[in-house]
Formats: C-alpha cells, sequence, structure tokens
C-alpha cells in the first residue's frame, strides 16, 4: 500500500525555519516533482520585516510553483515580472535556460498572527524543454476548479485528476491538488499515474489502521488505490505524475546533464543571469562549491523557490 512515508526535515533558508519533504535520500522525486519545502505558519518575526525576504536568486531546468495558505508573498524576475500572490492563486514560473527572482514580504499585515504559510514545490522539465525561454504566470482562484462533497473541500492546482482540468501550463503528465477534509471524510488519490503521493499539510489521517501526521508525505505503491480518513479537519496536498528519469540537482540548479550545471553555477558568478530589473540591488552568491552535482537530489537546494 505505501512504498515510503518521508518525514520532513528542518531546513534553514535565511530566517525560514521549514520543512523539507523533497528531495529525500530514498526518493530524489515524485513523478516530475523534485523539492517541496512547507514554510510557516510563521509565528515570531524578526525586528526587521526585510529579514524575511529572499534575495534574488537563479533557477534553470525546473518550474517553481508557489502555493499560500496565508500571508502574501511579492515576486520579482528577471523577465521585469512583478507579481504578489495571495492564498489560493498560484505562481507558476518556468525558469527553462535561466531565470533569477525574489521573494519580499512586504505589507505587515499579512504577517500578523502566524498567517503567512506557503508551499514551494519545484517541477523538473522534460529534456526537450530544459533550454525553453523562461516563463511567468499568476493563476487566479477562478482559474483553478474546485470540487466540493461532504465534508471534502478540494482545489485542483495544476494537470488534471478526478476529471478536473485547467489552464495551468505544465509540462509532463501530473497533478497537484489542496484538500481540505473534516473529520471522518474519506478521501483517495487520483488514478491513471504511476507515482501519487499526499502530504499531510495539517491535521492527520488514517491509511489501513495507522495514522500520519503533519510533516509526513506518504508515497503509495503503483496500482493500489488507498482511503485516506481524517481523524480530524486535515489539509492534505496531493502530487505526482510520470517520472522523468534521472536529473543532477546543485543548489538552485536541475538538469538531466551534469555539465548544464556546471554552466549554470559559471553563468551565475560571471552575472551572466539577469537579475530583476526592479530589484537588483542585492542577491544571492553562488554557495561555496564543495562537491560537484551527484544524482538527483544531491545536495539539496538552499532557495525557497
Amino acid at each position: 500500500m505505501l512504498d515510503l512515508v518521508i518525514d520532513a526535515r528542518a531546513a534553514s533558508i535565511g530566517p525560514f525555519e521549514v520543512r523539507r519533504i523533497l528531495p529525500y535520500r530514498l526518493r530524489r522525486m515524485l513523478g516530475p516533482f523534485i523539492f517541496m519545502d512547507h514554510a510557516g505558519p510563521v509565528s515570531a518575526l524578526p525586528q526587521q520585516q526585510s529579514a524575511l525576504d529572499v534575495l534574488p536568486h537563479p533557477h534553470i531546468g525546473l518550474s517553481t510553483v508557489s502555493y499560500l495558505f496565508g500571508g502574501q508573498v511579492t515576486h520579482r524576475d528577471s523577465l521585469g515580472v512583478e507579481q504578489i500572490i495571495r492564498p489560493g492563486e498560484v505562481n507558476w514560473m518556468t525558469a527553462g535556460s535561466g531565470i533569477a527572482h525574489s521573494e519580499r514580504f512586504e505589507d505587515p499585515a499579512a504577517l500578523v498572527g502566524g498567517a503567512l504559510e506557503m508551499v514551494q514545490t519545484w517541477v523538473a522539465l522534460p529534456e526537450a524543454d530544459e533550454e525553453m525561454a523562461p516563463t511567468f504566470t499568476n493563476y487566479q482562484p477562478h482559474e483553478l476548479p474546485i470540487f466540493t462533497d461532504q465534508g471534502v473541500w478540494m482545489r485542483l492546482i495544476a494537470g488534471d485528476a478526478f476529471g478536473l482540468r485547467n489552464d495551468v501550463k505544465t509540462h509532463s503528465p501530473l497533478f497537484y491538488l489542496h484538500v481540505v477534509l473534516q473529520a471522518g471524510a474519506r478521501f483517495g488519490l487520483p488514478k491513471g499515474y504511476p507515482e501519487r503521493g499526499a502530504y499531510v499539510a495539517k491535521g492527520s489521517v488514517e491509511v489501513s489502521g495507522r495514522t500520519y501526521k503533519v510533516g509526513q508525505l506518504l508515497v503509495f505503491t503503483p496500482g493500489i488505490d488507498p482511503v485516506l480518513v481524517a481523524h480530524e479537519p486535515s489539509t492534505l496536498m496531493l502530487l505526482g505524475g510520470e517520472p522523468l528519469g534521472e536529473r543532477y540537482i546543485w543548489w538552485n540548479f536541475v538538469s538531466s546533464r551534469r555539465e548544464r550545471i556546471e554552466q549554470a553555477k559559471a553563468d551565475w558568478q560571471a552575472g551572466r543571469i539577469a537579475l530583476p530589473p526592479n530589484d537588483n540591488i542585492e542577491f544571492v552568491p553562488l554557495p561555496e562549491d564543495k562537491t560537484r552535482p551527484a544524482g538527483t537530489g544531491s545536495p539539496p537546494p538552499q532557495a525557497l523557490s
């Protein structure tokens, strides 16, 4: 029934303490998803609000997906995009051949009372799309279909699941869902995908007589259709899809080719990846390079998205 249960590890990203779910040493990817962090809720704020900001940093070979439960974040990137993301929206940035972006927390009201909470995922690109021109799209809540049933609320963030589809641009077969269950509600997983998982973001659920809690990613055996039963009001993020094959990952760079990672390092060091034109005074320098890029998931990335 369950291939693996991944317990999120604590990780520091600048001022943030986050739950790091993917990559994991025994499970580098789930479908095309190669990275997953759960940040917040942020309850202890620094004296200077700007200390929360994620400074401009680069990406290649992936799409970053930002989804908020609470608060708001201002995104700026090297395409000149400036976009505030709020709960229920999706920021989908495809890095392709290279992009830099920042995430800043500029509204004090959005941080009051531990409101800030977000999930960040990276979706690796198929080899044919790894060097595509970078793009960015913000999708509003009305563009993301919702399904409700007794004790169940569900939003399709991306992909195709349970007969729901939307216009979020993806590059390989996948699904990504935000699901809220009331106590006692029962829920399954989308069919037709070889790799599927459920991350417990709030509450707890039971599967085959065992209980799983916040911070656990349940990875299910292909071909098995489990039933998840909520012990209490619970929030799940369901994700998975078709695998893409091995990927190399180092810091914020993902590629099917080891040498491409090395090129990205050199490009960022030399300033060949442009900074956001409206946020170009400071940036995250290339980390000290103590290792060559290994197989998928080593070493773990540092940036939020």
